[in-house]
């Protein structure tokens, strides 16, 4: 479970999130708000991307404050372009580079490497060059990059955003299909509409918590 008490955030004396206090233990959590509502900034809380200038972020038990790289561990971030994310030229080595503090054996680390490209059908892009990956491809791949180190928790920062229909109805698919805990934050409100809950900002503030009919008719209210 992740849990926020009291927090708030300030950046260069602009306070962008006020008092949020909440506790999120569903499945499936959608994050909603305009452009400078503070859904950005709450989402980089989460994993101790950044630490609340006021409050406390608690995943698991641990406190972002001081636990920075358990929390780290636990909670992995997928950015909104896939470019920011990708850090090695081959798409083998990328997966591999937040495995390598593990140290694992060559045969488990390849087998890991292996399963997370196979999980997205990606199996032939393993020794290809990222740069040359489709749009949806490189989400997919930065998507995996996050998967491969187990996390128990996976936050999405607008995932299908720089992408086409059919990418987009891929990354959709695969965010289905994963076990673990995920918040996605987005402005594709057709991707919440079986989500289990969705949290809406304005202002820094929430103004709306519920599920995903009633948060997300609020949320067009409140932009009409």
């Amino acid at each position: 479970m992740i849990e926020l008490r009291d927090v708030s955030h300030a950046f260069d004396g602009r306070m962008i999130l006020h008092d949020v206090h909440l506790r999120l233990d569903q499945r499936r959590i959608g994050v909603v708000g305009a452009n400078g509502s503070g859904k950005s900034t709450f989402a980089r809380l989460l994993n101790g991307l950044l630490v609340p200038t006021q409050g406390r972020v608690l995943v698991d038990g641990l406190d972002t404050r001081t636990d920075g790289k358990a929390v780290r561990r636990a909670v992995g971030f997928v950015f909104q372009n896939p470019d920011s994310q990708i850090v090695f030229p081959i798409v083998s080595e990328d997966l591999a580079f937040g495995l390598k503090p593990l140290r694992l054996p060559r045969a488990e680390l390849d087998a890991r490497i292996d399963a997370a490209l196979r999980r997205y059908g990606m199996e032939r892009y393993r020794d290809h060059p990222c740069h040359h990956l489709s749009g949806g491809e490189k989400q997919l791949l930065a998507l995996s990059s996050v998967l491969i180190m187990e996390p128990r928790h996976v936050i999405l920062d607008e995932p299908t955003t720089l992408l086409d229909l059919r990418n987009r109805n891929r990354v959709v698919e695969a965010l289905g299909d994963l076990p673990q805990r995920i918040i996605v934050v987005s402005h594709d409100l057709d991707l919440f509409r079986d989500f289990d809950r969705v949290i809406v900002f304005d202002g820094g503030r929430i103004v709306a918590d519920d599920d995903p009919a009633p948060a997300l008719a609020h949320y067009v209210s409140l932009m009409s």
